[in-house]
């Protein structure tokens, strides 16, 4: 590393080999993943969390670091996913932070940069829990900080850094005891380990293949699609204008940023379109609207910055070609008004097509694809909240390593007020749902009347395990089955229904009145028929429903009430 300072391209070719890096060791990352199930989706949760940031980055040359760490951070914001993306992105955020009016960093600029990212990174966490990716990217930053000298070169403090972040990371195991247990290091810890290991390389001029899988950039419905130009020619009329959306970074050249304000804007907005969402973060203002003038938009707002990303479409076209987006549904000739925001709505998550179809009938507005390996990112749930159009939403997000991400979206979403209901898991999401009654018209209540209906639900779930390990005095074999609840192992055998009926039983499943068994896409008919079997013969008392979840994950979701 023979530069004395970090610029702005510098810095991007460090985290594009860090992504890439990563990308080339994800699957080592997910097998690390034993907590709080075998299963693993740490890695492709990093990966696809920093090349999410990387994206915004593709279009620009000479960026300077500040601006150049502080794009990578909004992008990495919105591409969040997962408990792990969530506090990464968080990282690079406050490392951003660190670098604010910093063109070029030198040591002492870098060391407080990263101390910067700790920060942040700690701060995303209620209850930062020692022995994770929190306390690798601690020691890292402190050691190296501390073995700054006048004598001290980039070299020799990426050394610091990557040898102690190893260290760190090998003693992960002496401070957390699940991972002791299963004799592995932190997933968490080593996917960012891989993240620093591969910028130092690329630092270094390592040249990596580009890291960026189609998978790995979270595409929203809204990005480029095929055009079939048939469906507007030189005689068709122009009726529902041009979707119109744009990142706008604002420039202190042209406007107060630190007082920008939004409201203006959007009273500008609602004179020239409709269907309008405006939100910032940090500087930068993310922007939607249908407006039949999309150049007096761009004119408009160009008076307080510049354009990071721009997308403008045809409606009309893409209404003859009856492929208008789920996110926003346009609206017809004599429905030109901006409908008006309803009440209340409420968002979830689901990742089978029968439990989505449930949830809904049960009153969910919008359910977002998602659940354990395919965590929704940040950006996810901001359009789920933009399509709902509502003045209170409501947020279940089912699955622990989600609810940062629903949080981090509630806490950048302006235009609404979103609550978060920290449902864990399917089993609470669908009681919470059960429950799901507005006539109060209390939000307060009605957010406690939604986590009172999740209290006493206990739900299981069954699946294979992707390693063997030793977990909450298991034991497991690669590719047996085991039941657990959220954080603890119950059961593991080689047969999915002598594994479904051992787990009912730890979970005392007879001081229950209700069971809800929830069939995932590999369940066959026989094996269907034998657990219905099995249940009457030893719980002939309980009444016992089931529904054809369609879920990839879980094999079987059982829902005690």
């Amino acid at each position: 590393m023979q530069t004395q300072t970090i610029d702005g391209q510098t810095f991007i070719k460090m985290v594009s080999g860090g992504a890439a890096n990563l990308r080339e060791n994800v699957g080592i990352v997910n097998d690390l993943n034993v907590f709080p199930i075998p299963d693993g989706d740490t890695g492709e949760n990093m990966s696809r969390t920093i090349n999410g940031g990387l994206s915004r980055l593709d279009i620009h040359d000479g960026l300077t670091l500040d601006k150049a760490s502080k794009m990578l951070a909004d992008g990495m914001l919105m591409s969040a996913r997962g408990n792990s993306g969530v506090i990464l992105s968080q990282f690079f955020a406050g490392i951003a932070k660190g670098f604010e009016g910093v063109e070029s960093a030198d040591l002492e600029e870098l060391a407080s940069a990263l101390k910067s990212g700790v920060e942040s990174a700690y701060a995303a966490v209620n209850k930062p829990t020692e022995g994770t990716i929190l306390t690798v990217a601690r020691e890292a930053a402190d050691y190296a900080a501390s073995r700054i000298t006048a004598d001290s070169t980039f070299e020799s403090f990426a050394n610091d850094y990557i040898s102690e972040m190893n260290a760190s990371l090998r003693r992960t195991p002496e401070l957390l005891d699940v991972l002791k247990e299963a004799g592995v290091i932190d997933s968490g810890g080593a996917g960012l380990y891989y993240i620093a290991d591969g910028a130092i390389k690329a630092a270094n001029g390592k040249e990596f293949i580009s890291s960026v899988s189609p998978d790995d950039i979270h595409i929203s419905d809204n990005s480029v699609k095929p055009i079939n130009t048939n469906g507007f020619d030189e005689n068709s009329v122009m009726k529902f204008g041009y979707c119109t959306e744009f990142l706008l970074q604002l420039q202190t050249c042209k406007t107060d940023v630190k007082n920008f304000n939004l409201d203006k804007l959007k009273a500008y907005l609602e004179t020239v379109g409709d269907s309008i969402v405006a939100f910032i973060s940090g500087t930068v203002v993310k922007v939607h609207v249908h407006t039949m003038t999309p150049g007096t938009v761009l004119d408009y707002c160009q008076q307080y910055g510049e354009f990071l990303t721009l997308k403008i479409e045809n409606m009309t076209l893409q209404h003859n070609e009856a492929v208008i987006s789920n996110r926003f549904d346009e609206k017809s000739e004599s429905d030109k008004e901006k409908a008006e925001k309803k009440p209340y709505a409420l968002v979830t998550t689901a990742s089978g097509e029968g439990i989505k179809q449930t949830f809904t009938e049960l009153g969910a507005d919008y359910v977002i694809y998602g659940g354990q390996t395919n965590n929704p990112s940040t950006e996810d749930f901001i359009s789920a909240f933009d399509a709902v159009n509502a003045k209170t939403i409501f947020v279940l997000p089912n699955n622990g390593n989600i609810i940062m991400a629903a949080k981090q979206a509630a806490d950048l979403y302006k235009d609404s007020d979103v609550r978060v209901v920290p449902s864990h898991n399917i089993g609470e999401g669908y009681a919470a749902l059960t429950m799901l009654s507005y006539d109060s018209g209390d939000t307060d209540a009605i957010a406690k009347e939604l986590e009172d209906a999740m209290q006493g639900v206990i739900t299981g779930m069954i699946t294979h395990s992707v390693r063997s390990a030793e977990i909450d005095g298991v034991s497991i074999d690669k590719d047996a089955y085991i039941g657990f609840t959220d954080k603890t192992m119950l059961a593991s055998d080689g047969d999915k229904i002598d594994t479904a009926m051992l787990l009912l039983d730890k979970l005392d499943a007879r001081s229950h009145e209700f069971l809800i068994a929830v069939f995932g896409k590999d369940m066959t008919d026989s094996e269907r028929e034998a657990f219905t079997s099995r249940m009457s013969a030893e719980y002939p008392m309980m009444e016992v429903y089931t529904i054809d979840g369609g879920q990839e994950v879980y094999d079987l979701m059982l829902i005690l009430q």
